[in-house]
């Protein structure tokens, strides 16, 4: 019996855990913690609300820990003392924050810059500009554009170093670091042999199985109608992740204009092409890391770059107060 028990609390990895489960009787449990500034969201099928809790606290464990080596916001973070270093010498990181640098960069050679982690001293100066509510100053935005540049970011993948080559960089991994807790919230959950769980933080959400009784997690998504109206679609997902990008909640007027806090690395200011980019992939550091990529690739581009790659991504668009819907060649949900 107390073996059997072992096994509920999360252990089925364990070899002489064998037997598949019984899920027909298992409840359904909701967690939400703030974690990483957002409501980081946990739903799952469990045995008991013991196990339940278990594996909810394992799971927002591993999620701390994360924040604790990727925000750019703790002056202890593990990537904030990397950008604090001297530039141009080899600095050995955790694997964690190598594994996220390195698919960084995979992406920002991909897009050519559109994506790129190297873009922290634009990112910072924008935040403050946005807090005041007036542009950056030109010699500011020249200044910090100085420091930005993928090419500037050396990784040796041996002695698991990242070289920071020019001075006064800093990283900046907020349009990947969600996505990237949310695949190891979700790892962890199905390490401890939760096989029905949706894990979402913020935009960025990550389904297993369905729900008992369902063909999948129910999630809202905005779409258009014939007529250019917004109106709430609802999907239901399995075995997929979903990241929704844009500047539909987080966005300030400056002089009239509309700004995005999502950050061109290329130009150092908010994007201003009003749209919500919808990425769909197997997992949510994919998901979430392109959804941004997009959003500053712009439409024609994007959806380019998203048919080339063969991914599937849904553009809203909403300038003068027309909506178009644009999908890309790939996109199977509707």
């Amino acid at each position: 019996m107390r073996v059997f028990f072992f096994c509920l609390i999360g252990i089925w990895t364990l070899t002489g855990c064998r037997t598949v489960p019984d899920e027909s009787t298992w409840q359904r449990f909701e967690y939400v913690d703030p974690e990483m500034g957002v409501d980081f969201h946990l739903k799952f099928y469990a045995p008991n609300q013991a196990a339940a809790e278990h594996v909810a606290r394992l799971a927002y464990k591993r999620v701390e820990e994360l924040n604790a080596i990727f925000s750019d916001y703790s002056p202890s973070s593990e990537l904030n003392h990397l950008s604090a270093k001297p530039h141009g010498k080899p600095v050995p990181v955790s694997s964690d924050l190598f594994n996220i640098i390195q698919r960084s960069q995979r992406l920002a050679r991909g897009t050519d810059g559109a994506f790129d982690i190297t873009a922290g001293p634009s990112v910072r100066l924008w935040r403050q500009s946005r807090k005041r509510g007036q542009m950056p100053a030109a010699d500011s935005l020249a200044s910090s554009s100085q420091c930005v540049g993928y090419q500037k970011l050396q990784l040796d993948l041996r002695d698991r170093t990242v070289t920071l080559l020019s001075a006064g960089m800093q990283l900046d991994l907020g349009g990947i670091a969600k996505g990237f807790a949310v695949d190891e919230a979700m790892r962890i959950l199905k390490q401890n042999g939760i096989r029905r769980a949706f894990v979402a933080a913020s935009g960025d959400m990550l389904t297993s199985g369905p729900p008992i009784g369902s063909e999948g997690w129910r999630v809202e998504i905005r779409a258009v109608d014939e007529f250019g109206n917004i109106y709430p679609r609802t999907l239901h997902l399995k075995h997929q992740a979903l990241s929704t990008s844009g500047d539909t909640e987080q966005f300030v007027e400056i002089n009239g204009r509309r700004y995005s806090h999502i950050v061109d690395p290329r130009t150092g200011i908010g994007l201003t092409n009003r749209i919500a980019v919808t990425v769909v992939a197997a997992s949510s550091t994919v998901a979430d890391s392109r959804a941004t990529a997009i959003s500053v690739l712009g439409i024609k581009k994007g959806m380019d770059y998203a048919n080339s790659k063969k991914f599937q991504v849904l553009i809203l668009t909403m300038s003068n107060k027309k909506h178009r819907l644009l999908k890309s060649l790939q996109w199977k949900l509707w």
